[in-house]
Formats: structure tokens, C-alpha cells, sequence
């Protein structure tokens, strides 16, 4: 794919052709104040690993949600490993919380995270599947880039996320974060006894609370007239119920750009844990490579302004379009339990694997 994807409910922007491209944001942010008009690209999980960050030739900002004018037919996709099994991911998860129930631990929360690898019967193209994903999920946030400048020559990272990370417009600053999930049920009293259940849920409302607090503390520095509601709210998508809080604050310096509070926030404790550098090195010692998921996916124009997504409920295509590493992941406290936190991951991998009618294990 040569170019970027970002439908939200609000609008499109989409770009074509590369004038510059960087893998490092620092360079991306010095392009943007030498006179780039916009940047737009996704940042990888660990931030100490490559970007995929460009300067695109040609960028189109258009109002209101996308709706694609065809929906091509996908090839068969189908599930042909794990990674790691499943097994395997609770036996980790019921590692960690043996490790998170030491009070002497100061690691208080990490997300342990896993993935499946599918197969496609014919290659994939990312708009046709970014396409199906908008009609199936037509309120997330659905994103296609190339990854390209990350070393990556043909990868693409497509998805299709309920979590804004941070928008900038003017001096307004807007996020919702997300934390604490329990799956959807086709029954509706007994989904909304989930419902009820999950905002009441004191693991799940603990876990909320850790991403809260810490985004408290890295916007208070930068932000005057910070509004955090006392509690979560509830959200739901097509697979599962989230605890979500909308945040506003407003700038105290108009030089701070949408990329700048990017980089301030990502990763989130939603995403990586809480204290945020010991989770980081927890999950790089006990998983293998997320590459971007768990990242974000956005833009920023000459004027700071901008909005990334976390880069959640997606997968990597490889170049040839035959296969995708899609991700799961779930936040893990002293009360997590394996087999919970395994369906968990399930029911996220559904939001992008059932777009493409690819029946997930268990």
C-alpha cells in the first residue's frame, strides 16, 4: 500500500505518494516545523523501536464518516498458528499475577498480549480490507499504513480501533482512553447483566483507574482546565463492553503539537502497564515482538493540529497480501484470571479477524 488510511466516525484523511520518509519522530517533528504541511504514519509499541513516519505527497481531509463505493469479495482467510498458544499465554498470564500479588512488586499492572497468524487463499489488498472493517465496525476508527519507513518495504498495519490516544485541535486537547473489557453475549439480558457487571467490577475498575491516574500526570504539566470525570463511563463494540473516561484539557503552550502529545502519552498504561518503563521491559523480556500493535496511528499538520489512535483490534499483512499476525491483549492485576483473561483476548481478536469472516479459536 503506498500511502495512509484514517477513517474516523468524524472524518477521512488519506495520502498518496512519499516526499520524505523517517523512522525516528524526532525527525518527523523537525520536518514539520522546517515546513512540512502534514506528517502522518504510526508509531511503533516500543517506542524505542522504529516509526513509519512520512511526508506524503499528496494528503485529502474530508468531512464525516467513509463509505466505500465498492466491497470487493475477500479471499478464504484462515487461522494457521498461535502465537503463543494458548496454553501458553495463561500460563503467563498466571505467572504475572503471581508476581503482581507480592506486595513487595512494584509492578502493579501489565497487558500481556497475543496473537494469531491467518492465511489468505489469494492476496489481500488493505483498502478492500479496511473497507470491510469500516462496514462491519462503522463507529471504530479504521486505519491502513504503509510500514514502509520502518524497515518493512510492503507491510502494512491495518485495523480497526475504538480508542482515540490524543486530539489536538487548536488549543483543545481530547482523549478517551480505554481500560477493563468483558466479551460481548448474544443473550441481550444477559449482555447487559455484563454490562452492569464489568462497571461494577472492582479488578476491572482498578485497572481503569491506573491509565486515568497516569494520563493525569503526564497531561497536568502541558494542560490548563484538565476535566476527568470521578468515574468510567461504559462503551460497547460489536465484540465486547469497555470502561472508558472522555478527558478535555486545553494547552498551555500552542506550540505543543498533536504529534508532541503522541509521544507524551503512547504507550499508555491501557496498553503496556503501569509503572510504565517496568511494564515495557516486563513485556519485551515475555513476549515476542508487537511490532505496532499496541502503537498508534495518526497525523499532524503544520499547525500541531491532529489525532492519533491506539493501535489496537489489528494486524500486519505482509507485502505479498498472504498473511496477517493479528493481536489481542488484555490488562493483568493481582485479581486477573487466566482463563478470563484468554477469552478476553479472543473476543478483541474477533473486531478485526471477523471482518474478514475468519473464525477465531475457542
Amino acid at each position: 500500500m503506498d500511502g495512509f488510511l484514517l477513517a474516523t466516525p468524524g472524518g477521512v484523511v488519506r495520502t498518496t505518494g512519499t516526499r520524505a520518509a523517517f523512522d525516528e519522530v524526532g525527525a518527523a517533528a523537525s520536518a514539520l516545523r522546517d515546513g512540512a504541511e502534514v506528517i502522518v504514519g504510526a508509531l511503533a509499541f516500543d517506542p524505542r523501536r522504529p516509526a513509519a513516519l512520512i511526508v506524503p505527497e499528496r494528503a485529502l481531509h474530508t468531512a464525516g464518516p467513509w463509505r466505500p463505493a465498492a466491497l470487493p469479495e475477500l479471499p478464504e482467510v484462515r487461522v494457521v498458528s498461535e502465537i503463543p498458544s494458548a496454553a501458553e499465554h495463561m500460563a503467563r498470564v498466571a505467572k504475572l499475577v503471581k508476581q503482581l500479588a507480592d506486595p513487595e512488586e512494584p509492578l502493579r499492572k501489565v497487558v500481556a498480549a497475543r496473537s494469531l497468524i491467518a492465511g489468505a487463499g489469494a492476496p489481500l489488498e488493505p483498502e478492500v480490507v479496511a473497507a470491510h472493517l469500516i462496514t462491519r465496525h462503522p463507529r471504530a476508527n479504521v486505519f491502513a499504513v504503509d510500514l514502509t519507513p520502518a524497515g518493512r518495504p510492503g507491510d502494512t498495519l491495518i485495523g480497526a480501533t475504538p480508542e482515540v490516544l490524543v486530539a489536538r485541535h487548536d488549543r483543545t486537547v481530547t482523549l478517551r482512553p480505554l481500560a477493563g473489557t468483558l466479551p460481548r453475549l448474544a443473550d441481550p439480558d444477559a449482555d447487559a447483566a455484563q454490562a452492569r457487571e464489568l462497571l461494577s467490577s472492582s479488578k476491572n475498575r482498578e485497572e481503569h483507574a491506573y491509565v486515568i491516574d497516569w494520563i493525569r500526570e503526564q497531561l497536568t504539566p502541558v494542560c490548563d482546565e484538565l476535566s476527568i470525570p470521578d468515574g468510567p463511563e461504559i462503551i460497547n463494540t460489536h465484540e465486547v463492553w469497555h470502561l472508558a473516561t472522555p478527558i478535555t484539557g486545553r494547552l498551555r503552550d500552542p506550540a505543543t503539537t498533536a504529534l508532541d502529545l503522541a509521544v507524551l502519552l503512547h504507550p499508555t498504561p491501557a496498553v503496556c502497564g503501569t509503572p510504565t518503563p517496568l511494564a515495557l521491559d516486563t513485556i519485551t523480556d515475555l513476549e515476542e515482538d508487537r511490532g505496532f500493535y499496541g502503537g498508534a496511528v495518526g497525523w499532524c499538520d503544520a499547525h500541531g493540529d491532529g489525532e492519533w489512535v491506539v493501535a489496537i483490534r489489528c494486524a500486519e499483512l505482509s507485502a505479498d497480501g498472504r498473511t496477517l499476525r493479528a493481536f489481542g491483549g488484555g490488562g493483568i492485576v493481582a485479581a486477573s484470571d487466566p482463563q478470563a483473561e484468554l477469552d478476553e483476548t479472543s473476543a478483541k481478536l474477533r473486531t478485526f479477524l471477523g471482518g474478514l469472516h475468519c473464525r477465531v479459536p475457542g
